[in-house]
This record gives structure tokens, sequence and C-alpha cells, in this order.
């Protein structure tokens, strides 16, 4: 995922690198601060949608897996009534709907590890971000000693670390740009296979199986 990897490379810059070699550091803190609260608010929305979607998926795999017992019962009850037919019709719904079943728990599979990792990112940058403030609030109250005891050093920029500070800079951008395309909506419906003629004929074999198999039930269901 776009998002995960360039959050990432922001997990494993060097702070204290980009702090110390910036031409005001304190500054620069402050702003790698703002970043890291943004960015952590983006991945919590992320993390929030991907939990969404996820009890979407298992909502509509359990609706499947339902309709799937409805129409078996459906066939019982027409085989009883001696309506093949109508017994037939009903099992090719219930192949249908557990085919759509399937296709759901494989998304819902996907989703969990989607969702996991997203969440196992929050944390890490939140954990990121706490260091980042102590960082910060540890520079700033050295530089406060320094200005008051007239022993500060002045701190010069170099190609380097202005480089580094770009770098930071355009990644919150790309991030940004990225992430609305991050989530893009999977697809939720299985599509029908029904291509060709060994489908077809598979898919009569089994229900005429089952159509059997509910006959051979019927004095019991009788």
């Amino acid at each position: 995922m776009p998002l995960l990897e360039r959050i990432g490379t922001l997990l494993r810059a060097n702070i204290n690198d980009l702090i110390e070699k910036a031409e005001d550091p304190e500054k620069l803190a402050r702003q790698l601060v703002l970043d890291m609260e943004n960015q952590l608010i983006q991945v919590k929305t992320q993390v929030a949608m991907a939990t969404a979607d996820q009890h979407l998926l298992a909502k509509r795999k359990k609706e499947h897996e339902d309709a799937v017992e409805e129409w078996r019962s459906k066939a019982e009850l027409a085989v009883v009534r001696k309506r093949d037919d109508l017994a037939r019709a009903a099992l090719e719904r219930s192949l249908k709907h557990e085919q759509l079943a399937q296709g759901f728990a494989e998304q819902l599979e996907d989703q969990e590890v989607e969702a996991e990792m997203l969440r196992t990112t929050f944390l890490k940058l939140q954990q990121k971000l706490t260091e980042t403030e102590a960082k910060v609030e540890l520079l700033i109250a050295q530089r406060r000693r320094a200005a008051i005891s007239g022993k500060a050093q002045a701190i010069h920029a170099t190609v380097q670390s202005a480089g580094k500070s770009s770098t930071v800079k355009r990644l919150h951008l790309q991030l940004q740009k990225d992430e609305a395309k991050n989530l893009a909506n999977r697809a939720l419906l299985a599509s029908e296979s029904l291509e060709d003629s060994f489908d077809a004929l598979e898919k009569e074999e089994r229900v005429e199986r089952l159509l059997e198999e509910l006959k051979n039930r019927q004095p019991r269901l009788a």
C-alpha cells in the first residue's frame, strides 16, 4: 500500500539528524510535530474506514450464507410437494448465494489483513509522535538555557540538511495526494460463473445430485 510505504519512510527518518542540522531547529521540530499530528489523524481515519469495510463484508457474507440455508429449505419443501421443477430452481439459487458467500469470505480475509496493517501503522506513528514531541520539548529547554547563559552555539544549515528537510515536506504532500487513491472500493460482488458449457454442466449435475439426496430423505421429511 502506498500509504503504508510512505509512512514507513517517515517512521525510519532520523529525526535527531534532521533537527540538529536544520537552520532553525526549533521551527523545524515544531513543524515535524504538526506534520505527524496531521498524518496521525489521516491514518486514524483510514483505520476507521477499513474497519467499517470489514464489518460490511462480514455482514454481506452472512446474508448470503443465510440465503443458502433458506433456499435449501425451500428445495426440501418442493421435494415434499413433488415439485421437482421448483426444487431445481431453489437449489440453483442456493448455489448462486453459496458462490457469492465464498467471494465475500475471500474479500473479508484480505480486508482483515489490510485493517490490521493500518492499525499497526497507527500505533507506530503514534509512538513516533510521542518521541518527537519529547525531543522538541528537550530542544526548546536546551536553547532557552543556552540563551540565558550566553553559551548558545550557532547552528548552520547545510545543503544536506536542507535536502532532508525538503524530503520530509515532499513526503507529507505526496502522502496527502496518495491518500485519495489508497482505499479504492474493492469489488464486493463475485462474478457469476457461467462462462462456458462445462460450468453449466457441473452446476446442473450438482443440482440433480442435491435433488436426488432430498428425494431419498423424503420419508423423513414427510
